[in-house]
């Protein structure tokens, strides 16, 4: 049985028109006027709706272990989620242990991640480079279809990787034609902040940002790049949140080097007076790098990045915890778990606050939330409506006004750092793999459905530089 989705307008990162759109085995197969049903095949009547390729969300965390617990949302529940917000694909973390080969990591996510609800693949995070981790590096991309790798430059003691060991693996993915993701914040200077603070007494969720400053991070982007460059290597710098940061990327992207840069929605329309709620509320928006003040001109600089085209993408860092979990930090707030939801809101945040404020067009709306990340990351198959692509679609509503709340959500956090934003347009509903798997009212994913995508390398090393 087939599906026709009649008298939508199309929106792809190029273009917009009127058309039908036949789907058939998962795949689109047909695009024209008037396209005529076969036996048994299902209807949908878009008039009014835009039809949009399945959202990307290039950054999420789902069930991940990290600071004395894990992170609330599970592959499924997590992806139904993003169902919910249309998302049909999204890009996990899978993290390595310290002592574990990268290929272990792999396995150990594979069962996580079995149960997954819509499409998904991973970036590699590397946390214990060592003699081997070349040659683990290669087998990821070759044998396990994995084409990109993550660094952080922040957590001591934990994740963080030091220079010498950021500048081996901007080496070997340069050689593999990999992706290289950043998380870039100085974590030497962070580790001297926290301890600082602490001694002083500020232990509260007010001080997450103090201990962050938006300088640390402008700092290790610069540095970041500049290892990327070094290479040749394709650097994608992760949840950027300030100037600083983006004025890094600016300059290395007029010098003629190959990187990329990501944002969120929560770096673009919440401030720093979020940390002073009552009654440990400010935990619910701890996150690093953390949500930074309103009035220096860091939402300007992320909001003129997403429309001169300087940044590429926007990701969400999904990595919901409740607030019982957000209590391991009371009275410390280094110990106050990293992260909140994000994966179902960001369709309708963008189109609100980047559609309907003029900022963007629907155009360049697809081409952050999907088409940039199928195109930076190698999702040959989504991130378009086209003949032959995955059958990954978005119907879009785009009259109405809802109110985001933690009660209407469907993540397992208790929070929702959105709460009380009022957004234009509704997801009407979301189909991936030509299966409806949220219908504009209720959820009708099925556990396990999700298929992992392996990925190609496409990012060889690039020297704009190197002269004869």
């Amino acid at each position: 049985m087939g599906l026709i989705i009649r008298n939508g307008e199309i929106v792809t990162a190029a273009e917009r028109f009127h058309a039908d759109v036949r789907v058939e085995g998962g795949t689109i197969a047909e695009i024209g006027t008037r396209l005529e049903p076969r036996t048994g095949d299902e209807t949908i009547d878009a008039a009014g709706q835009y039809v949009l390729p399945g959202f990307i969300d290039p950054h999420v965390h789902m069930e991940l272990p990290f600071m004395g617990t894990v992170s609330a949302d599970d592959f499924e529940g997590g992806g139904a989620s993003g169902a919910a917000g249309g998302v049909t694909t999204f890009i996990d973390f899978c993290m390595q242990d310290k002592g574990e080969t990268l290929p272990a990591a792999v396995a150990r996510w594979h069962a996580k991640a079995a149960k997954a609800c819509i499409d998904y693949s991973y970036h590699m995070s590397i946390t214990d480079f060592g003699p081997g981790t070349p040659a683990e590096m290669r087998e990821v991309v070759e044998t396990h279809g994995i084409s990109s790798f993550k660094v952080f430059m922040a957590y001591k003691g934990a994740l963080m990787v030091d220079d010498g060991q950021l500048y081996r693996i901007m080496q070997e993915a340069a050689k593999l034609g990999a992706v290289v993701t950043v998380h870039a914040e100085n974590g030497d200077a962070i580790w001297h902040l926290q301890r600082e603070l602490l001694a002083k007494g500020c232990t509260g969720p007010q001080f997450h940002p103090v201990s962050r400053p938006s300088l640390v991070e402008g700092e290790a982007t610069e540095r970041a790049l500049m290892m990327a460059r070094l290479h040749g290597t394709t650097a994608y710098i992760v949840h950027m949140t300030c100037k600083e940061s983006v004025h890094a990327l600016e300059r290395a992207k007029l010098a003629g080097q190959r990187c990329y840069g990501e944002t969120c929605p929560q770096y673009l329309l919440l401030d720093d007076t979020v940390f002073e709620k009552p009654d440990f509320g400010g935990s619910a928006y701890v996150m690093s790098p953390p949500i930074r003040p309103g009035h220096v001109g860091h939402h300007d600089a992320l909001w003129n990045g997403l429309s001169n085209r300087m940044l590429d993408t926007v990701g969400t860092d999904h990595c919901p915890f409740t607030h019982a979990q957000k209590l391991a930090g009371q009275g410390d707030f280094t110990r106050i778990p990293n992260g909140a939801a994000g994966i179902e809101d960001r369709l309708a945040l963008l189109y609100t606050y980047g559609v309907r404020a003029g900022r963007f067009d629907l155009s360049r709306m697809v081409e952050l939330g999907s088409t940039g990340p199928a195109r930076i990351f190698g999702l040959s198959r989504k991130g378009s409506v086209a003949v032959g692509m995955d059958a990954d679609l978005v119907l879009f509503d785009p009259s109405g006004e809802r109110t985001l709340s933690a009660k209407t959500h469907h993540s397992k956090a208790d929070r929702c750092i959105f709460e009380g934003h009022k957004v234009s347009g509704r997801v009407a509903r979301t189909i991936s793999n030509g299966r409806t798997v949220w219908d504009g009212r209720q959820l009708t994913t099925t556990r396990g459905a999700g298929r992992f995508i392996t990925r190609k390398p496409t990012h060889f090393a690039h020297h704009p530089e190197v002269k004869p």
